[in-house]
């Protein structure tokens, strides 16, 4: 028969040390994912944001060349308020019907934001920061007024 030694058998004090390191070792990839979450939100909302107002100011603007400054002015500075890479963003605006200046009246502004979230406390080796950024992407639709240029 063999015996036992008394160290072997002793569980005392080892519950709290489990629950450490297990929680540890649960916890923090837990609070990474939230803080991606989290950066992925912002800027999902900031590209929603800029298309948004983006189509919203082109389509009120008098004419083609105050809504296009007027337009860069917003995408500029929603860019900055939310934290956007500025040379990230790319922008489109096109206008329905095919065949029609943009803008015009009677048609509408279809304006598309897109841009790469970088995910946070990946280092910038080996281009790893955008190997493993996450494309977003929204679009906005604003109907231009029969009116608009008539002022």
């Amino acid at each position: 028969m063999r015996r036992r030694r008394a160290w072997a058998t002793n569980d005392d004090g080892s519950a709290a040390l489990e629950f450490i390191t297990v929680g540890v070792i649960l916890l923090v990839p837990l609070v990474y994912l939230v803080i991606v979450l989290g950066v992925i939100q912002e800027q999902t909302l900031g590209a929603e944001a800029a298309a948004r107002h983006t189509a919203r100011v082109i389509a009120l603007a008098s004419d083609a060349d105050s809504a296009a400054v007027r337009g860069d002015a917003v995408l500029e500075g929603i860019t900055e308020e939310y934290g956007l890479d500025p040379d990230g963003v790319l922008a489109s605006v096109v206008c329905e019907p095919a065949g029609a200046d943009c803008p015009s009246s009677g048609t509408t502004v279809t304006v598309t934001i897109g841009t790469r979230v970088r995910l946070p406390f990946v280092p910038a080796v080996f281009g790893l920061d955008r190997a493993l950024s996450i494309p977003v992407e929204a679009s906005a639709v604003q109907k231009v007024s029969r009116l608009w240029g008539a002022q």
